[in-house]
């Protein structure tokens, strides 16, 4: 998708997207064949619900027939949240990821170098996060704080025997 078209159609999705409350993560163009897919992908700190997607495509398709964004070509418009995996990127990926467990790739600047890290987020704040790092082998979890300059790469760990906060309060 060309940069021009790009800055198009998130100009004009955008409004769109945060007159629902949400916010609009990316917006993919890819071609299989002879078919284009427009997949957008949005948002929010609460989550996206199902028919918020549907909704929000309706209107989006309304728009984008309105104009002339997409040119004449058919294309397939996918509305939807982003998946578990997807790599936290922005400030507030890592806020809405607060309480879940993250896999980090630190950067060879960092404090204690570059490697991995498997942690807990607890807390992000605008220079980084307090994370609790699971101890190992019987040992007592412990406290570490890295820096947003030190993070390379992070992406959620799904966890499938976690209670959820909900269920822990019950």
């Amino acid at each position: 998708m060309s940069t021009t078209q790009s800055d198009r159609l998130r100009g004009l999705l955008e409004p769109l997207v945060a007159a629902k409350g949400l916010d609009l993560e990316e917006i993919e163009m890819s071609r299989a064949g002879k078919r284009r897919m427009l997949r957008i992908i949005v948002d929010s700190d609460e989550g996206v619900e199902l028919d918020a997607c549907a909704e929000l495509s309706r209107e989006v398709s309304d728009k984008l027939d309105e104009t002339d964004v997409m040119g004449e070509d058919e294309y397939v418009l996918e509305v939807s949240s982003p998946g578990a995996d997807r790599p936290l990127t922005e400030h507030r990926h890592y806020v809405r990821a607060i309480g879940r467990l993250v896999k980090f790739q630190l950067s060879a600047e960092g404090e204690k170098g570059a490697g991995e890290l498997i942690a807990r987020i607890i807390d992000a704040d605008d220079e980084g996060l307090d994370l609790e790092v699971p101890g190992v082998k019987g040992r007592k979890a412990t406290a570490r704080r890295i820096a947003f300059t030190d993070i390379a790469k992070a992406r959620v760990e799904i966890e499938f025997n976690r209670k959820d906060k909900k269920e822990e309060e019950a």
